[in-house]
């Protein structure tokens, strides 16, 4: 998310030609497909046949009614550029500032939300990479999660089209080792509602709708966690293991950034589990967590 240091990456020009290129590449193959598939007429919508009530009068021709360009799946006759990508494509290519994962790290996820989006995507902080994240899910929902209120409000200044939410932390990255000991006990093992979880890792105070969404894609980087009096990842991670444990069926993709400190590299690897690991790129680590609600008995780490 944001950068600590507030220095930039030496990825950046690279990461912003790269963006870029990709978004015009999917832009023009929208417009290619477009201008070489059959013309297909608008069908009457189910609406306007319920609702009429005279006859209709073959022999009078009237002008189709405008239809909106729908976000997914895309049609013949729709060749605007979703909202979502051309405001990514504006603000990147008018800013310096740029995300602070590496490119193969962003190549990770991005594979993943090629599969999946759209989808319901979360995000533990809120940041320079935002727009992107949420761009690379046009369709879909992409919330993002942030310890720092003046840092939403700055955000939203210059992106008001992010869905983002004020959460608070407790914990202090020099607790790890008593929260570690503490995720070994019993009641940390059992899947459920992070709201109702007895576990102390467990975050409880996010808004209801958070947890009441299946989600197909966490991302945690956030909060900060780079010195000893910061909030750390600690209760992130397990909780972000425990929504995707607790889904009623499919998998959930989470991710983990900064695991090169170590509070990141022991919770994921503790938490999510080596056996869901996936990749590792970088500082990033992929973990497919599969529900463990719809197959009981399954071991909280295969």
């Amino acid at each position: 998310m944001r950068s600590n240091s507030k220095s930039q990456s030496p990825f950046n020009t690279k990461l912003i030609l790269i963006c870029a290129s990709l978004l015009l590449f999917v832009l023009l193959l929208i417009t290619t497909t477009s201008s070489f598939s059959k013309p297909q007429s608008s069908p009457t919508s189910q609406s306007h046949i319920a609702n009429t009530t005279d006859p209709v009068d073959e022999s009078q021709s009237s002008e189709p009614e405008p239809v909106a360009c729908p976000s997914l799946p895309l049609t013949p006759t729709c060749t605007k550029t979703p909202p979502s990508l051309a405001n990514a494509l504006i603000h990147y290519a008018t800013t310096n500032i740029t995300p602070q994962q590496t490119l193969k790290e962003i190549s990770v996820s991005a594979r993943v939300l090629e599969k999946k989006s759209p989808c319901n995507f979360l995000v533990f902080g809120l940041g320079h990479d935002s727009l992107m994240w949420t761009s690379l899910n046009h369709g879909g929902r992409t919330v993002f999660l942030e310890e720092d209120k003046a840092w939403i409000e700055q955000i939203k200044r210059k992106l008001p089209s992010l869905e983002s939410y004020h959460v608070e932390y407790v914990t202090r990255v020099h607790q790890a080792d008593e929260l570690m000991e503490t995720g070994m006990k019993e009641e940390c093992k059992v899947v459920g509602d992070p709201r109702f979880s007895k576990c102390e890792l467990a975050l409880k105070g996010f808004p209801n709708e958070i947890y009441e969404v299946e989600w197909d894609l966490i991302m945690v980087d956030a909060p900060t966690g780079f010195h000893d009096e910061a909030p750390g990842r600690m209760n992130a991670i397990y909780t972000a293991g425990l929504m995707a444990r607790n889904r009623e069926e499919g998998e959930t993709d989470v991710f983990v950034h900064d695991v090169d400190r170590v509070v990141e590299d022991k919770f994921s690897k503790a938490f999510l589990c080596e056996g869901y690991l996936r990749e590792q790129q970088g500082r990033l680590r992929h973990f497919n967590i599969p529900s463990h609600r719809a197959r009981s008995g399954r071991p909280f780490c295969p």
